[in-house]
């Protein structure tokens, strides 16, 4: 009989305890279904559809008047999160998205970025905006990659900086937001799966590709 009231108090201490771990957990899972799904081909919010389209429409007015592929382009809209797809291959033709995937920015030498900065100087690592020409692909440091012509004065440095589009390993296939994913030396940079699939498209074109870079 005197052990009943040490018995009590433990039932009610694990109870707490007990209670207090389910709470824990549930935060984690609203805090989960809150983020976006992840999938290489997730739900893509409208306002990140009209400003592909709006970019769409400027891209093949200016590849028809230059002679680039006025079919199909890529544009990395790095206003998004680094953790969520924000590479697009573009059909323009039919207005319409075929491929979307994670892509790297660069870190301007820093050991992290914070925030959104952006360089076109030779040596700064970082992420030049504008336009560029898709060419020729080689074997590099990091296997297949293509090089890259800035065609604006903010990034007509890229060839000069050995810009290029390359894969890495430290970028996932699929999206990881809220986390954010690694950062380059101011190369777009994707996962290995997502520029197989971006090589097909590159290597058949007739005419060269298209890549934008924007924020605005």
């Amino acid at each position: 009989m005197r052990s009943l009231p040490l018995i009590i108090a433990l039932i009610f201490i694990s109870f707490i305890a007990i209670t207090s771990c389910v709470h824990s957990s549930g935060k984690k899972d609203h805090l989960k279904n809150n983020a976006p799904t992840l999938s290489n081909n997730g739900p893509i919010e409208n306002y990140v559809i009209n400003r592909l389209q709006y970019r769409s429409k400027l891209l093949k007015d200016y590849a028809i008047k230059n002679g680039y592929n006025s079919t199909i382009c890529f544009i990395a809209d790095m206003r998004l999160y680094s953790g969520r797809n924000r590479f697009f291959a573009y059909q323009m033709d039919k207005d319409s998205i075929i491929l979307q995937g994670l892509v790297a920015h660069g870190r301007c030498n820093e050991r992290w970025l914070e925030g959104r900065k952006y360089g076109n100087n030779i040596g700064c690592g970082c992420s030049a905006l504008g336009k560029y020409k898709i060419g020729k692909s080689y074997n590099g440091r990091f296997g297949l990659a293509y090089k890259l012509y800035g065609l604006d004065s903010s990034n007509n440095n890229a060839f000069k900086r050995a810009i290029v589009l390359h894969a890495h390993e430290c970028v996932p296939y699929r999206e990881v937001y809220p986390d954010a994913i690694c950062q380059s030396d101011g190369c777009p940079t994707v996962a290995p799966q997502f520029l197989q699939k971006l090589s097909k498209i590159i290597d058949v074109s007739e005419k060269p590709i298209l890549l934008l870079l924007f924020d605005e």
